[in-house]
């Protein structure tokens, strides 16, 4: 089963191509998650693939930072409702790449971090819940970074994937390389489109390393790979 497809669309997207190396998305002009803050206006039809999103669970996708219009973007979203999520992944703003999130509980903040470096190579990001908060970190061939930490209320049902929206224009289109979750702490099971062990293993050893050494010293991992 390959997990890129899988999930219920929010805004279903204009067209989309699944193929062995991954799944063209393209947008639709005037697409966008915002409630309110500053511009005044709101926008709930953004493109997004959202599948359960279990408390102690993580999603990452890997997908190709090519496009250079005006709030192009595309990531991970934690949807509950329109008034209720949060987005992160990197969007082109003023001229550059802009690593970063909005959380929105009503009305939406933003919070970026110019990547320039990044441009026309593959992203990785992740969402991490964990009780009443949302992790974010990202990498490019790199070393993972703290993107945010956000509160995500644990009353409210939660659903998490890929997104992508083009407020501004027309012909946006994203290649999304690599989509895997879902991980417990202390178990990890539903780990879809790892590229090969090697992959799988980092991962484990992401998540030993949130762990305290207390806990990581008596915790027993029992995994199950769905391949």
């Amino acid at each position: 089963m390959n997990e890129l497809n899988s999930g219920e669309w929010l805004n279903p997207p204009l067209s989309m191509n699944l193929t062995a190396e991954g799944l063209s998305v393209l947008a639709k002009e005037g697409s966008d998650f915002w409630q309110k803050t500053s511009y005044g206006f709101t926008h709930s039809n953004g493109h997004a693939l959202l599948n359960p999103f279990p408390q102690d669970s993580a999603f990452e996708l890997t997908w190709k930072l090519n496009y250079t219009q005006q709030f192009d973007q595309a990531g991970l979203i934690a949807y509950s409702d329109d008034e209720n999520w949060i987005k992160g992944g990197v969007e082109f703003a003023d001229g550059f790449p802009q690593l970063g999130a909005v959380v929105t509980i009503k009305n939406s903040d933003w919070s970026v971090a110019r990547v320039p470096e990044w441009m026309n190579r593959e992203v990785t990001l992740r969402f991490s819940r964990s009780g009443d908060a949302l992790t974010i970190r990202a990498k490019c061939e790199d070393k993972w970074r703290l993107v945010r930490l956000a509160p995500l209320d644990p009353s409210r049902n939660w659903r998490v994937g890929l997104f992508c929206a083009s407020p501004t224009r027309a012909g946006l289109e994203i290649f999304l390389r690599r989509y895997a979750g879902q991980m417990r702490m202390g178990r990890c099971t539903n780990l879809h489109f790892m590229n090969d062990r090697k992959d799988y293993d980092e991962v484990i050893q992401r998540e030993l390393s949130l762990l305290s050494p207390e806990v990581r010293r008596d915790q027993k991992l029992r995994t199950v790979v769905n391949e």
